[in-house]
């Protein structure tokens, strides 16, 4: 007998009701938030309509401001705005290389980076918490409500510490987070979903911080990844720093001060963008140490970035050689990433695969979008197609062994979630306790590869040296983080570790952050309802013009006038930041209108009414 579930009246759930999924793309340069609306994926734009928000941060003396307002200060206000946060995410100073490069003031200490600005120390995540933020506000502000669940995408090269980063930013963002996803596996998912493709196809990702290359197969709803490579250290940034540097051997000035440096970085940004469509740029800069005046030809900008466009190829080649294929063994190439509309990077890919790369998606919003695909999915709607995705893994994991030598355990390009696992023994006689290195990397020696995590295994009996079997299982959830257990087979002894990385934060660290973050939640709050209050504004302005264009006639010019000033007052207040004010003028705006409002359905009645008889109505 089967049973129902029997509710009160107006108490029963709704069926199949839908949630709020977004799918977020946390750039170096540009990020964006993106869901699935009607079965399609669209990316949430701000309420001037524009779709990327800069990743750029600046502590201003009155809080923080993220996005366009920041980067227009970039320049006079270098040391408090935070640029290109993403190549930092999970890394030590160490990571950094020249500090001289950055305008900014680094603290001393182990691990993670740590940044002084006017509002204190701050860390790489933290700084791309404030980004996922903004995100989080544009997307509730747009949507009606809070999320429910989000896909972050980061580059598929992005070791254990650099996603646990990403994590940790997200979580601190109040974001629920679903999942991290390989950027080039977001790209194919729309990009197949889009077309309905089927095939073999090469992911190539330049992005301003990262590259990717992901070699995937399409079949029948399938998604799976044969193989990825890539650089996690090259990007749009390193095209624009040899602009910069062509352009100050071009002026003869020395080195620069940190406000020079980012005004003449940022016109070098500019100059190279603007050969995606001319054969020559200016680069024009009033310094203080004094002026640059020169003129990029796409001639002169391939010549010195010729070296950056070949280091992506390498990647490739590799990527391909791992899923045992040859550049005619593919079927399309797609292109992710503001930095390949660059010409000489399209004629690189189409040289090496000896065909036209396929451009007809957006390369900035195409990850965001297949990110929006996979939260709507991972969330339960049930709108879209039905498809599976076969992620891998990137770099390979394993532990230490006698030597400093690594003993790989999850070779590189295992498809994820996965688990492995396998047996060691004691090096001494009478040895009870063994310690355990958790490494990543693709070369033999420890000292080769990255740390993530350390721990120990004790209460071993004493045996012979090599009696004892230890067995080591590594498991890698679907966001490509890692856990490590051991166990002594004989006894049942074990320990384990949910790796936190050496780069990544502490537990202690998160709660703090956690913490402070509630104080602000207030501010959040304020925030989300102020831009709400905002996109009410925007409607009842765009109704009330369009119904006085239409029906403007039906009211005296007083009545007019008393309309066109509550308007005015929408308009003036629309875009400060006292949301009561908004409030108001809205509310007054509603309240002068309803008269018209009766009087358009009055005259629309009449049309419908006119020439017809009264007998005819029933």
């Amino acid at each position: 007998m089967t049973l129902f579930q029997i509710s009160e009246p107006a108490e029963s759930p709704r069926p199949h009701a839908t949630k709020r999924a977004v799918g977020i793309d946390l750039g170096t340069t540009n990020s964006l938030v993106a869901t699935v609306r009607n079965g399609f994926a669209v990316v949430l734009p701000d309420v001037e309509g524009r779709p990327l928000v800069p990743s750029v941060v600046r502590y201003a003396e009155n809080g923080v401001v993220v996005g366009y307002d920041a980067l227009a200060r970039a320049s006079a206000d270098p040391g408090n705005t935070i640029v290109s946060v993403k190549r930092m995410m999970g890394r030590g100073l160490d990571d950094v290389g020249d500090d001289r490069r950055y305008p900014y003031r680094f603290v001393e200490g182990a691990g993670v980076i740590r940044i002084a600005t006017r509002a204190g120390v701050r860390t790489p995540v933290e700084i791309s918490a404030e980004i996922l933020r903004a995100l989080r506000v544009r997307a509730e502000a747009s949507l009606g409500g809070s999320v429910d669940g989000a896909v972050v995408t980061v580059p598929a090269y992005f070791d254990d510490a650099q996603r646990q980063a990403t994590k940790d930013a997200a979580t601190l963002a109040g974001l629920p987070i679903l999942r991290l996803l390989n950027e080039p596996t977001a790209a194919a998912i729309a990009y197949g979903l889009d077309n309905a493709s089927e095939g073999t196809y090469a992911v190539y990702d330049l992005g301003g911080g990262t590259f990717d290359i992901s070699i995937l197969r399409l079949s029948r709803g399938v998604f799976e990844v044969l193989a990825t490579n890539g650089d996690s250290a090259l990007g749009g940034d390193d095209f624009d720093h040899r602009v910069f540097c062509w352009a100050l051997q071009e002026s003869g000035l020395p080195p620069l001060a940190a406000a020079d440096a980012r005004e003449l970085m940022t016109r070098a940004r500019h100059a190279k963008e603007m050969l995606t469509g001319h054969e020559a740029a200016p680069v024009v800069a009033r310094l203080a140490a004094g002026t640059v005046e020169a003129e990029l030809t796409s001639a002169i900008f391939t010549e010195i970035t010729r070296t950056l466009v070949a280091k992506t190829l390498a990647p490739v080649r590799r990527a391909l050689r791992d899923a045992k294929l040859e550049p005619p063994d593919i079927d399309g190439v797609v292109l992710v990433g503001g930095a390949t509309r660059m010409p000489q990077v399209r004629c690189a890919v189409a040289e090496l695969f000896g065909q036209p790369p396929l451009t007809n998606l957006n390369p900035d919003e195409v990850v965001a979008i297949g990110a929006a695909i996979q939260a709507n999915k991972l969330v339960g709607n049930r709108e879209g197609d039905d498809w599976l995705l076969l992620d891998v893994i990137p770099l390979s994991l394993g532990i230490e062994t006698m030597g400093g030598l690594v003993e790989k355990i999850v070779p590189r390009n295992s498809t994820i979630p996965v688990a492995r696992a396998q047996e060691f023994t004691t090096f001494k006689d009478g040895q009870t306790a063994m310690a355990l290195h958790v490494v990543q990397g693709e070369r033999e020696k420890v000292s080769d590869c990255r740390s993530l995590a350390r721990f120990e295994l004790r209460g071993i009996p004493p045996m012979v040296a090599g009696a004892a079997r230890i067995r080591v299982a590594f498991d890698v959830d679907a966001d490509g983080l890692l856990s490590v257990a051991a166990r002594e087979e004989a006894t049942g002894v074990e320990a384990s570790i949910v790796v936190k990385p050496s780069y990544g934060l502490t537990d202690a660290e998160i709660a703090r952050m956690l913490s402070e973050s509630f104080a602000h939640a207030s501010e959040d709050a304020q925030a989300r309802a102020l831009a709400e209050a905002r996109v009410d504004a925007d409607r009842i302005v765009a109704a009330t013009a369009a119904a006085l264009a239409q029906d403007g006639d039906l009211l005296t010019p007083d009545e007019r006038d008393v309309v066109d000033r509550a308007l005015a007052d929408v308009r003036a207040t629309r875009d400060g930041d006292d949301r009561a004010a908004l409030s108001k003028t809205i509310a007054s705006l509603n309240a002068v209108t309803g008269e018209l409002a009766a009087r358009r359905m009055d005259r629309g009645v009449a049309r419908a009414l006119t020439g017809r008889r009264v007998d005819a109505l029933g």
